[in-house]
């Protein structure tokens, strides 16, 4: 008796690969919809935005505590989890702006990120949140919490950005990590035959 899954045949949506990444686009719908739906929408959108922006994974951005950012010098103080790299990235104007109303809204928190408790938002808590906000953004497909570090790196390497420089800024102690970003960035043949 043959098995079932040899005699289904190939369909579109079997053959289909799975995106790994959201673009830009997406992130901000994303946050959209956390602003528009959440009973936290600024936290919620914030929390997004500083885990795509640096490349964060899921247990590091429900980690980050307000010791890590000077808002006064524009920067953040990434400790990497999974023996990382760490590093200090600047904080941009729009993130910056996120970050001082939500130290307003929660003065006395050690972390940056609190639940309704009061303690740190765990892991599987930020990821339920993303699947949820996925959902009511009408994704077409379903979205989890590290499809925002591939969506950071992927951008920056669609940006030119020189790959050992994309290692350092997502923590990575092997490059071979790294290169997936810069061999699967499909603007890089952008302009392979333009002036032809």
């Amino acid at each position: 008796m043959k098995s079932a899954s040899k005699n289904r045949t190939p369909s579109i949506v079997n053959l289909t690969v799975k995106r790994r990444y959201l673009t830009e686009r997406e992130v901000e719908r994303l946050m959209d919809c956390a602003r528009k739906y959440g009973r936290y929408g600024h936290r919620d959108a914030t929390m997004i935005l500083v885990a795509y922006r640096h490349g964060l994974r899921a247990s590091e951005v429900c980690d980050l505590q307000w010791q890590q950012i000077e808002l006064s010098e524009g920067c953040l103080h990434v400790h990497r989890v999974k023996n990382g790299i760490p590093s200090v990235h600047p904080i941009r104007g729009d993130e910056m702006r996120a970050l001082r109303k939500l130290r307003r809204d929660y003065p006395t928190d050690a972390h940056v990120f609190v639940s309704e408790r009061g303690g740190p938002i765990s892991p599987i808590g930020f990821h339920r949140l993303i699947q949820r906000l996925g959902e009511a953004a009408k994704m077409p497909f379903p979205i989890h919490p590290h499809m925002l570090r591939h969506a950071c790196g992927f951008k920056l390497a669609n940006d030119g950005h020189d790959t050992r420089a994309l290692q350092h800024y997502l923590g990575h102690k092997n490059i071979q990590h790294t290169v997936r970003y810069t061999d699967m960035a499909p603007d890089r043949f952008k302009d392979f035959w333009r002036g032809c």
